[in-house]
């Protein structure tokens, strides 16, 4: 059984809601013990989860209008605001790994002292612990419906927990003496966070783009369409993403005497069959052309 639009749209938007108000949360939290403790770098990860609560907001609005039906504007409708709702989420992501890595290094030129280390630490831990299992969560909405935004929501999860854990590891050095740690390891996140932008900007680019690179899917395609009665040979087959569907146009050649009562069987046929190969489909146009 294949996943409708509405469904794929609503579990992404309610994936989206929930790390909004979980990132809120612990957020605010963090930044509550840093500023109590004097731990930079928990101050540092509380504002980098009120960030990172806006770039989920970000996924959560492009999800929303991306379940809009085409109008006559767009024609095609508002799939593709999934997508260049992830291409935003990357470009707040740059911003975000530029301000960590700045704050880490006045935070290694002035490393403070850090008072009732203990609380820091379960903070921070805490912290860590939600994120995996939110980016948990948003993997498997994103494997299970492809959505690119949310798959790339859960990248930025990801390394939520990581900067987690390595700040609860900075914090441990801090709390022993090894006060630096603390801007070392906000370094090394901010940089992995740069890293994580730059593979979201590309994904999300190619698909904006319309690229659709996959020759196995095509050919495997191509030989399957072959086995449908009526069909003689198989001209091209272009397919495009569109948010988290692939659409495009299918062109074979059939017998030039073909009815149309029979060419609408084998379109159906073509149609019907699409799912086995390519998942998930969206709408895909069947050209007929005489064989030669």
């Amino acid at each position: 059984m294949h996943s409708g639009p509405s469904e794929r749209f609503e579990a992404g938007e309610w994936i989206a809601k929930l790390s909004v108000f979980a990132l809120l949360f612990m957020g605010v939290l963090e930044v509550v013990v840093g500023k109590t403790t004097g731990s930079l770098a928990l101050v540092g990860d509380g504002v980098n989860s009120l960030l990172d609560s806006l770039v989920s907001l970000i996924v959560w609005v492009g999800l929303h209008y991306s379940r809009r039906r085409p109008d006559a504007r767009f024609h095609f409708g508002y799939h593709k605001v999934e997508t260049l709702s992830a291409f935003m989420v990357a470009i707040s992501m740059i911003a975000i790994g530029c301000y960590v890595i700045l704050l880490s290094y006045f935070a290694f030129l002035d490393p403070g002292v850090i008072s009732f280390p203990f609380l820091a630490l379960v903070t921070v831990f805490i912290a860590g612990t939600i994120s995996l299992y939110r980016a948990y969560q948003m993997r498997t909405v994103a494997k299970k419906y492809g959505l690119l935004s949310i798959r790339t929501d859960a990248n930025n999860s990801i390394k939520d927990a990581t900067a987690s854990f390595i700040v609860f590891a900075s914090v441990l050095g801090a709390a022993f003496g090894v006060r630096e740690l603390d801007a070392v390891g906000g370094m090394i996140i901010g940089f992995f966070i740069l890293g994580v932008a730059y593979v979201a900007i590309k994904e999300s680019s190619l698909i904006l783009l319309d690229a659709c690179e996959s020759p196995e899917m095509t050919s495997v395609l191509s030989a399957v369409l072959r086995t449908i009665p009526g069909v003689k040979e198989v001209g091209s087959i272009r397919l495009r993403p569109s948010g988290p569907y692939l659409t495009g146009i299918i062109s074979v050649s059939v017998n030039g005497e073909e009815t149309i009562a029979n060419a609408e069987k084998m379109r159906r046929q073509i149609i019907d069959i699409l799912p086995s190969v390519i998942e998930p489909i969206g709408e895909v146009t069947v050209v007929f052309r005489p064989s030669l």
